[in-house]
């Protein structure tokens, strides 16, 4: 079996590669320098020369608040470059693994969000990642998995902000209205790769055991980090911010349960390796 993974320099990416690579499982690790998902004859022509079997597409426009007024560029690369991925893998007879996001939803009420449960995006970012699952459908072999609060090594995240503003600021506003799951990108690519090798196609909601809002998460991660500033919760409404977002982000694992899967550690265990992992032995 051979794997590409699109964005493969990115947060999700680089530990998808990494999973593989652990599981001595064949793959290509494609960055946008290498293939340009917007570009049909760049994708075409990498299709062409690897020929995988599957691809877990990691690919993605994933700046919440620039995509507002980014419209242009985040709309090329969730969709029409999910589009072209989609497109090949449907050619080539390839498995697809599309990443998605909790914010296809929308505000949806309080109940932990089913995979068929109603998607209104209340920002342009959800509505290209709900565009983008739709621009998928054209690969009959298909995987959709939506993730929420991730955190990992590569790239910017929650954690290294808040990490980095507690050294800066003696007080530091979160918001503590919005719910969900903080999920470690090391223990959603297990998953995704022990999705890959399987038959198990459909639509699955991922992210780790537990629940908090963003100003639990940032407490937590001053608890381990010994950081003093202050953490000062907010409400939404008074958190400005150029994107709109979901109070619910709280994925049941249930669509994970009933295909077999296992379900992913709790954010707390997931934080603390993170913390100890990567960030003090940098």
């Amino acid at each position: 079996m051979k794997v590409l993974v699109t964005g493969a320099r990115g947060q999700l990416g680089h530990d998808v590669s990494r999973e593989l690579d652990l599981r001595g499982i064949n793959y290509v690790a494609a960055d946008k320098n290498r293939l340009d998902i917007t570009d049909s004859a760049s994708a075409d022509a990498v299709f062409s020369k690897e020929l995988p079997d599957a691809v877990i597409h990691c690919a993605a426009y994933t700046c919440v608040d620039k995509a507002e007024t980014n419209r242009g560029a985040c709309e090329a690369v969730n969709v029409f470059g999910t589009s072209n991925i989609a497109r090949l893998c449907q050619k080539h007879g390839a498995k697809m693994l599309y990443i998605s996001s909790d914010y296809v939803y929308g505000d949806s009420g309080s109940a932990p969000l089913e995979t068929d449960s109603p998607k209104n995006p209340v920002n342009f970012y959800g509505y290209t990642k709900l565009e983008g699952e739709k621009a998928a459908a054209l690969c009959p072999r298909l995987f959709i998995v939506r993730i929420s609060w991730v955190f990992g090594k590569n790239g910017c995240n929650f954690v290294k902000t808040m990490l980095k503003l507690s050294k800066d600021c003696p007080a530091v506003n979160v918001v503590s209205d919005q719910m969900g799951s903080p999920t470690y990108t090391k223990d959603i690519s297990a998953l995704l790769c022990d999705m890959i090798v399987t038959e198990r196609y459909g639509t699955y909601n991922a992210s780790s055991e537990g629940v908090c809002s963003w100003a639990q998460f940032a407490q937590k991660i001053l608890d381990l980090s010994g950081g003093c500033a202050k953490i000062v919760p907010v409400s939404t409404e008074e958190y400005e911010s150029p994107a709109a977002r979901q109070k619910n982000s709280v994925l049941s694992k249930k669509s994970l349960d009933d295909a077999g899967f296992k379900r992913l550690p709790h954010w707390e265990d997931a934080l603390t390796r993170f913390y100890e992992q990567e960030i003090l032995q940098k």
